[in-house]
């Protein structure tokens, strides 16, 4: 297997708790979101990405959106992640900690065997 972007493969599968994650740091329009993300080293996403996400969460009452004016420039979209999304990370948190964990497992195994 080659090494690939982490945008192209894990981050797919879990873009959503990656942007509530992120979310819950504070408020946040798109663009600011994507670069977050890869300040976190997660790599580059695409609006193509990241906007159904973003409207699946707020259709899910996870996030909530507002329009906010732009320094002489268009208005931007802000995001803001409510009560039940941060429920809802909370507990995402405890599922991916035992999923890491059971991760790490099978890769030390493997790595093993592998020598």
């Amino acid at each position: 297997m080659a090494p690939t972007d982490p945008s192209a493969g894990w981050l797919r599968g879990t873009l959503q708790l990656s942007v509530a994650a992120v979310l819950a740091e504070g408020d946040r329009h798109g663009y600011a979101l994507v670069q977050r993300l890869a300040e976190h080293g997660l790599g580059t996403v695409r609006g193509g990405a990241l906007y159904p996400v973003l409207g699946r969460m707020e259709t899910d009452g996870l996030v909530e959106a507002r329009w906010e004016p732009g320094n002489g420039g268009p208005g931007r979209k802000v995001y803001r992640l409510t009560d039940a999304g941060r429920a809802g990370l909370r507990d995402e948190i405890a599922h991916w900690q035992e999923f890491s964990a059971a991760m790490d497992r099978l890769m030390s195994q493997t790595q093993q065997e592998l020598r």
